[in-house]
């Protein structure tokens, strides 16, 4: 069974995606805002992916406020952890967002929220799953 780490600072917007991948995509999920725990468990190897809010409003590393950009680009500039798939999840989905975003970051994947489309959201985590 695959385990998704989801690094969200919004409670709702991670038990949304929680009961998703539990209940639909049936796979097991972890859930941190916390950059050392998420560096931890990607290098650890107790995840299969990520998925990544872009806009993290607490998370801090080294004493200094970092995102979900700067989050990811750590993770892909690390042997260990570079090949782990990173999808970024964010409401920010303006023109031109999403291609930035994904240049900007090394990420795999983007995911725009709100999430509607509930089985094309757990489609679109398995293939990438699939792809490791």
């Amino acid at each position: 069974m695959s385990t998704v780490l989801i690094v969200e600072d919004d409670l709702v917007n991670a038990r949304v995606f929680s009961k998703i991948l539990t209940k639909r995509g049936k796979m097991q999920v972890k859930h941190t805002e916390d950059v050392n725990e998420v560096i931890s468990s990607a290098q650890s190897g107790e995840v299969d992916l990520i998925l990544m809010d872009v806009s993290l409003s607490r998370s801090m590393y080294e004493g200094k406020a970092v995102d979900g950009i700067k989050i990811t680009q750590m993770l892909k500039s690390d042997p260990k952890t570079a090949n782990l798939p990173v999808i970024l999840v964010t409401a920010h989905a303006m023109a031109g967002d999403r291609e930035t975003f994904l240049e900007q970051s090394g990420a795999d994947s983007y995911i725009s929220k709100p999430v509607v489309d509930h089985q094309e959201f757990v489609e679109h985590i398995q293939s990438l799953l699939d792809r490791k």
